[in-house]
């Protein structure tokens, strides 16, 4: 991939939420080296503060800021802190996202099953409904949502994943429909499988063909920080409202990524 994508993200300013490890951390080291300003988003405040260390210490700009994006109010609260330090909200990429606990609807938790959607589709609206009047006011910005091949599926044990990321799917293009006359682009990234923690927690617990995937089949998390970035440019308005895929040999040329793991 050509540095071109640099033009993308330098000067931008970026919050991302579950930045504390997997996608969203790759997706921070990798926009800290184009040039942007980030707003790390994690529940875990050790894990957010370590990697805004590792960027400053790196030359780059980067806050930390404890945020469970099933609370409405630490979502808000982590916008303000970003117009306070940055003084704008160029781009939002809703990465957080949980699969644990798998389990048959028969076997699940109800209070965990509930928890799951709290995150994985109400912290999606939490983000997107706090960042609309920031990106109004400056007539335009981009928000990214993770997505997932499970919206389109039917996976045993994953009950909860699957409804949320069809439910996010349909937010991602609802949102656009309402927001694009303002200038703000809403796109869904569907990366397939990534090769991080929560893949373990997927390989361990067997129920399902996903579990069963060779680990080798799973793409490296800096091919979505890669997409992502590729997104927030000028080819990211023709896929606006829709999922933007790398699981295939021409999403992935799109972006400049190689064809095979």
């Amino acid at each position: 991939m050509s540095e071109h994508w640099k033009r993308n993200v330098a000067g931008k300013t970026v919050l991302i939420t579950g930045a504390g490890r997997g996608i969203g951390a790759a997706t921070a080291r990798y926009f800290a080296k184009g040039g942007a300003n980030l707003l790390l988003v994690g529940k875990s405040p050790a894990n957010i503060e370590r990697l805004a260390e590792e960027i400053n210490a790196g030359g780059g700009k980067a806050l930390a800021v404890q945020c469970d994006v099933a609370k409405f109010d630490d979502v808000q609260r982590a916008v303000d802190t970003c117009l306070a330090e940055f003084g704008s909200l160029d781009v939002l990429i809703n990465n957080a996202g949980i699969i644990d606990p798998i389990a048959t609807l028969e076997e699940s938790d109800p209070a965990a099953w509930g928890y799951a959607g709290d995150v994985n589709y109400k912290g999606v609206y939490h983000g997107i409904k706090v960042a609309i009047g920031p990106m109004k006011k400056q007539r335009g910005g981009i928000i990214i949502n993770l997505s997932s091949g499970a919206a389109n599926s039917i996976l045993e044990g994953w009950s909860h994943y699957c409804s949320n990321k069809a439910a996010s799917k349909k937010l991602t293009e609802i949102a656009n429909q309402e927001l694009g006359r303002y200038g703000i682009r809403v796109i869904g990234i569907s990366p397939g499988t990534v090769a991080t923690d929560m893949m373990h927690s997927i390989k361990a617990s067997a129920i399902n063909p996903v579990s069963r995937l060779d680990w080798n089949s799973h793409i490296p998390v800096d091919w979505v920080a890669k997409a992502i970035a590729f997104l927030c440019g000028d080819e990211g308005q023709l896929y606006v409202g829709t999922d933007f895929s790398i699981k295939t040999p021409e999403g992935r040329a799109l972006v400049g990524l190689p064809e095979h793991v």
